[in-house]
This record gives structure tokens, sequence and C-alpha cells, in this order.
């Protein structure tokens, strides 16, 4: 297959701008084996930390920073993902493999690390116009994915020497507190109150808890396929906010991202990944399918579909905060303030 179904990355945005000297020394004092001068590009898909690709002579290695300017408490923590990845990546082999963790900020104002490059296919909103699949093999991609989720919630978290993350008993009854808290920091004047939906979720926090190991962010757009068969997932990305959790909560979280071929206008318009393609599983079957294979009980999946939508309506906040006040110039975020609402509207539904 064409290297066009590889995702490239661009030129670095001007107020992303890494000092590539110390980068270049940072990595050579690493990683001897990379030869020549350093070139930096950007891959610039991302919201929160930010991701470049770092090409030598002889090979291509990938860079994770926390982006300028004012960070919400707790986030972007680069040791924290890189730790995360080193541990896990003998019992989840889709993780990339870790080279090195940087804690001196001065490098380049802050931390960052080095890992490998997963090359290979990423399905973003569209797949690329040189792929074409079947709708069989469609349902296929659909459900490695799924099953890929499913593999990680069933990890021996002992194993991985990262139970250290579990904070017991409650991991609910703290995400519910966690995210409204952070919503009403970052609200601004041209977003709802999302008091009617803060309140459903604080009185129906599920009694019955679970717990594994969850990415957080597991979406379609986060793992990597191959080249040479398009329905094999080779990677998992983006371990930022990855915890020892529910998986329900997990799940809820994933399929607010899942915009089906038969949503509203504004869903279509957010879409992010291929979920709409024939041959995709629309959100209840999802459920139903990750259900049964978990031996979970599907019957009512309402709570955790609101507290993902309502997840996703405050990261998008906290984005549009950064924006609203100047701390970033990147135009992608200027009406992530309709999209909050929107949210909420589509909590208030679900309701």
């Amino acid at each position: 297959m064409s290297s066009k179904l590889i995702d490239q990355p661009k030129e670095v945005r001007a107020e992303d701008a890494l000092d590539i000297n110390a980068v270049d020394a940072f990595v050579k004092a690493h990683y001897p084996s990379v030869q020549g001068n350093l070139e930096i590009k950007q891959f610039r898909g991302g919201a929160s930390n930010l991701t470049y690709q770092l090409n030598f002579e002889n090979i291509s290695l990938i860079l994770r920073t926390s982006p300028k300017g004012t960070k919400a408490k707790g986030a972007h923590d680069m040791a924290r993902e890189y730790k995360i990845m080193q541990r896990l990546k003998p019992s989840y082999p889709y993780v990339p493999q870790m080279i090195a963790l940087c804690s001196d900020e001065s490098v380049i104002g802050r931390e960052f690390y080095v890992m490998e490059k997963i090359s290979g296919i990423i399905p973003r909103a569209n797949l690329p116009k040189e792929l074409s699949l079947s709708e069989r093999e469609v349902r296929t991609l659909c459900t490695n994915v799924i099953d890929k989720l499913i593999e990680l919630h069933s990890v021996d978290i002992e194993s991985t020497g990262l139970n250290e993350l579990g904070k017991g008993a409650g991991y609910c009854q703290r995400q519910i507190d966690g995210w409204t808290e952070r919503y009403k920091k970052a609200k601004t004047w041209n977003v709802p109150s999302c008091n009617y939906v803060m309140d459903y979720l604080k009185a129906n926090v599920p009694k019955k808890e679970r717990s594994c190991f969850i990415h957080n962010d597991f979406r379609f757009d986060n793992v990597v396929l191959d080249e040479n068969n398009p329905t094999r997932v080779i990677g998992v990305l983006d371990w930022e906010m990855a915890t020892i959790g529910d998986p329900m909560m997990d799940l809820g979280n994933s399929l607010a991202y899942w915009v089906q071929a038969d949503d509203d206008f504004v869903a279509r318009q957010t879409r992010r990944q291929p979920t709409h393609l024939p041959g995709m599983l629309k959100r209840k079957e999802v459920i139903a399918y990750y259900c049964e294979r978990m031996d979970f009980d599907a019957k009512d999946f309402t709570f955790y579909e609101v507290y993902g939508i309502f997840r996703l309506a405050v990261i998008m906040q906290q984005i549009y905060f950064r924006y609203h006040h100047g701390q970033t110039t990147n135009k992608a975020f200027k009406n992530f303030w309709f999209l909050v609402n929107y949210m909420n509207w589509r909590c208030r539904k679900l309701i």
C-alpha cells in the first residue's frame, strides 16, 4: 500500500516552536544511535498535549509535551504519562516503546518525553481517500478497535505495577465531583450552568462499581492501524488521562465521540472518527457488544453515556477557556463555546 495512508506532520506552529538544538542534544544523549541533523514537524490534530515528529537521518521519533500557558491542576503530567506507558508495555503490547523522559524544565521550558514512532494509519474523521474498505471490513475494524478496549480492561493491574494509581472505592463519585468542579472553574459567560446535568449525575452515581486499568480517551484517532492490513490495530496512543477506574465510565467516554450516520447535523459536524461508515456498530450495538464480552449488564447505560458527554463538554470548555483568555491562538478552538451548549442539550435529551 502507498505511504500516502500514513499521517504526515506539518510545519510547527510559531507559538508551539521548540528549541531544536536543545531537543537534538537531549535525544542524542539518550538514544546515541540517531544520526544526522534534526528536523522537527508537528501533528496539529491534538487539542491537549502537543505531539511532534523528530526526523533524523536514520529514524523518526515522537516527542510529547504540554502546551504553553496556564494548565489545569494535575493535567499535562508528562512524567506520569511516560511511566504509565513504560509499565503497561509488557502487558499491553500496543503501547509505544518509551525512550527518555526529561523532567528538567530548563531544557525546553517544560517537561517532555521521547518515544518510538508506531508507523501506520490513524483513522481520523475520514479514512484516507486511497483506502477503500468493504462494509464487512469496516465491521471487522470496528470490533477490532473495541476488542483493544476490552483487552485493556482485562489487564492484570498488579502485574503492571500501576496499582499505585488506584485511589480505592468511590471512583465514579470522584469523577462526578471532579468534572463538576472543573466545569465551574472554566465557565465563561457564553456557556450554560449545566446545573441540571450535574445534579442528575450526582443523584445517579452507580452503587455497583468495577475497577480496572482504563484509557480515559479511547477513540479511533488514538489507535494506529497496520498499513498492510487496515483492520488490524498495532498501536494505542495518548495515555495522558489513563488511570485505574470503572470500565463502564471508560466506555461512556468513548461513546461521547461516537457519531453515527443518523445523528443530527451538529453532531455530524463534530465527527472526528469514521464511525459513520456503513458497517460500523451504532452506539447501542457497541454497548451490547462490549457488555456481552465483559459479562456486564447493559440494561441501563444512561448514566455512563451522560457522564461521557458532560466530561467531553468540560474538556472542550477548558480548552475554550485558554482561547478565550488569549493563552492560545489556535482558531480551531474559537467556537468550542457553542459545542459546550450543544453537549449540554444532548445530556438533557438523554436524561
